[in-house]
């Protein structure tokens, strides 16, 4: 307690809550936010490290927003990703809810399956059903 004297008080801060007050814990929701799931994932990160291992790709993020999950792939850290896999679940009745868009932002494959539009990026991939 160095550079206090005796005549100083501690001071005690609260946190006081400003706005209205909630009303339930199920009318607070979170933000729904679109994911992959684990399915899905473990199809991505299979061609992600065999990708790795063959000294193509090095990185990758992962967004997660309100419309649409982002899976991008990096050759450096510093660059543009080569490669965006997009799931877009209001897409899923027209065009398919799958994209993989290369660097430049051309969509190679649309589609509603993930296994079979990520043969674009791993053509020897076998779509097993």
């Amino acid at each position: 307690m160095q550079g206090r004297t005796p005549n100083d008080k501690a001071v005690s801060l609260s946190l006081v809550h400003a706005g209205e007050p909630v009303a339930s814990a199920a009318s607070a929701k979170a933000p729904a936010y679109v994911a992959f799931d684990r399915k899905e994932l473990m199809l991505i990160l299979s061609i992600y490290g065999r990708k790795v291992s063959q000294g193509e790709w090095r990185d990758y993020a992962m967004d997660f927003l309100r419309d649409r999950a982002v899976f991008s792939v990096y050759a450096r850290v510093s660059e543009r990703p080569l490669f965006i896999i997009e799931k877009t679940p209001k897409l899923r009745n027209k065009q398919g809810q799958y994209a993989v868009t290369n660097q430049q932002g051309r969509i190679l494959k649309r589609g509603h399956e993930l296994a079979t539009v990520l043969r674009v990026l791993d053509p020897q991939l076998a779509v097993v059903g």
